[in-house]
């Protein structure tokens, strides 16, 4: 466990991508293997990121397209995870 700790802070760092790019591409790949866990973690530091709800509206909107109906039900879960967070 403290090997994939190192690997996800070494993943997340900013770098070409900004921390924030790279927790939006992992809300939708949590969103494409239906990973509970995963998307509230995820939704959890795009909160804290400050990320605003156009932001993770359009990226919702993109794992949607690209998953279908079943990426739609998770993408609903992730939209109310943001809005419990953000309160």
């Amino acid at each position: 466990m403290k090997g994939f700790g190192q690997m996800g802070a070494a993943a997340k760092a900013d770098g070409a991508l900004s921390e924030k790019t790279k927790e939006l591409i992992a809300l939708g790949i949590a969103i494409s293997t239906r990973c509970d866990s995963c998307i509230g973690f995820h939704v959890r530091s795009l909160v804290r990121l400050g990320t605003t709800l156009d932001e993770l509206n359009e990226a919702l909107a993109m794992a949607t397209y690209m998953g279908g109906g079943p990426s739609l039900a998770y993408s609903a879960k992730a939209r109310e995870a943001f809005e419990q967070f953000s309160a």
